[in-house]
């Protein structure tokens, strides 16, 4: 149930509904707040000092004024951010619009406007003339509805500036990312239970591999799509409470179709049907992959944004290199992070859960291979491989990362011979190629 729950977080939080919604009903709230507190004071005993002193005509055309050009920016800004939307679709990549749509300020200008249309007409309908009954003239809530005009003319400044902004090929490299190094510092290590080193067996583990498929049984996926989320603190609980050992087949980013088993669940004297579906709501699937628990996910951004930008059509090679030192920052800090084991034990020592590990060999083919295919006829895209390979060598010290490292840069110096057709070039990445493979021997 929490996966779920994560799921429909992730994607309100993503949307430009949720916040503008908010922001709507708390006018609501505060619309008939000033006007319960209008109604309480006799403004012809303590006078309008500060707020507003016209008449019930005056109230209702200023309403109306800031009604109506409230909603008519609100259309402007949605058709503003619908244009930046557009140009980040077709010139960055469509798996970006996720992260713009998630920006809060975009979110934030939506609902100012919406939400001063709404107070306004609120507030608008209280106002009564002579002719209509008793004269009401809610004094603190015009006030209040000139001000947040007034602060709308703000955010509509600051709206124009963050798209201009927004749109900004350094700026979207880095927002993605800073969402690349969350996850990072989120995934390294994993909180699932207490670790074990590989090393390490408890007794049921041993147990749930000599004894192979025997007493165990298969929970399927429920239907076809990427596997968002896995409620790891739940996974955990429910193995403890049924006393069973849990093996994780797929990870989140993996994609599965119905059927698919997505975990095998072990315990000596059988597994029921009850145990297998209890833990299926322990996985979230969905139509997209989502960087919440998928590094790999936030990593393709990346790779996506350098490899439309090496494309014959865009041909931006800046946007690449900028891509390529950003992976490399990520790839150093993972580098220096302790791989989690997958194995996990409960409180009393106990193995629970089995699961299978980004490791950084993977991470690394992820954030180099499509680039450097890419960049076979690119000299300074080649050499900045290179010189990003060198950079984590520095920092890697687990001899398989060293090894993953060695691999690209053959890989990168064998595709920039064979792709570059200036010796002046060539010459340029064996320089760089050997600088990197002097940093790697130094760490070995």
């Amino acid at each position: 149930m929490k996966a779920r729950l994560l799921k429909y977080w992730d994607g309100i939080r993503s949307s430009f509904w949720f916040l503008p919604a908010v922001m709507a009903a708390a006018s609501v709230a505060i619309a008939l707040a000033t006007v319960t507190l209008d109604a309480t004071l006799d403004w012809s005993q303590s006078g309008s000092i500060g707020s507003y002193a016209g008449g019930a005509d005056g109230a209702r055309a200023v309403l109306t004024t800031v009604a109506g050009s409230m909603i008519t920016i609100a259309g402007v800004v949605f058709s503003l951010t619908l244009v930046a939307l557009t140009l980040a679709s077709s010139q960055f990549g469509p798996r970006l619009l996720r992260s713009f749509m998630a920006d809060k300020a975009n979110q934030v200008v939506l609902g100012t406007f919406i939400a001063t249309f709404l107070y306004c007409l609120i507030v608008l309908r209280t106002v009564k003339s002579p002719g209509q009954g008793p004269e009401f003239i809610p004094q603190i809530s015009v006030t209040t509805g000139v001000l947040l005009a007034v602060a709308s003319l703000g955010v509509l400044i600051y709206f124009i500036h963050h798209v201009a902004m927004s749109i900004q090929a350094d700026v979207i490299v880095g927002r993605v990312a800073a969402d690349l190094d969350k996850r990072v510092n989120q995934l390294f290590p994993a909180q699932i239970g207490r670790g074990v080193s590989e090393g390490t067996s408890g007794s049921q583990g041993a147990t749930f591999r000599e004894g192979g498929d025997k007493g165990s049984a298969n929970v399927t996926a429920p239907t076809d799509g990427y596997i968002q989320f896995i409620d790891a603190a739940g996974l955990m609980k429910l193995a403890v409470e049924e006393d069973v050992v849990v093996r994780l087949e797929r990870r989140p980013g993996h994609y599965v179709t119905k059927g698919d088993p997505v975990a095998t669940v072990w315990r000596l004297d059988g597994v029921d049907d009850s145990i297998c579906r209890r833990l299926s709501s322990t996985f979230a699937l969905g139509t997209q992959r989502t960087p919440a628990q998928d590094v790999e996910h936030a990593v393709n951004q990346l790779v996506e944004v350098a490899i439309r930008a090496l494309s014959p059509g865009i041909n931006d090679p800046f946007t690449a290199v900028v891509c390529v030192d950003r992976l490399g920052s990520a790839l150093r800090r993972l580098s220096q992070r302790e791989i989690p084991s997958g194995r996990r034990l409960d409180e009393q020592g106990r193995l629970r859960v089995l699961s299978e590990q980004v490791t950084f060999s993977e991470v690394l083919d992820t954030a180099l291979s499509g680039i450097r295919e890419s960049a076979r006829s690119h000299a300074a895209i080649t050499v900045r491989l290179l010189e990003t390979i060198e950079s984590v060598a520095r920092t890697a010290t687990r001899e398989e990362d060293l090894g993953a490292l060695r691999r690209h840069a053959a890989m990168v110096v064998r595709s920039g011979r064979q792709g570059l057709g200036e010796p002046y070039d060539v010459k340029a990445v064996e320089e760089s190629y050997r600088t990197a493979v002097a940093a790697l021997d130094s760490s070995t």
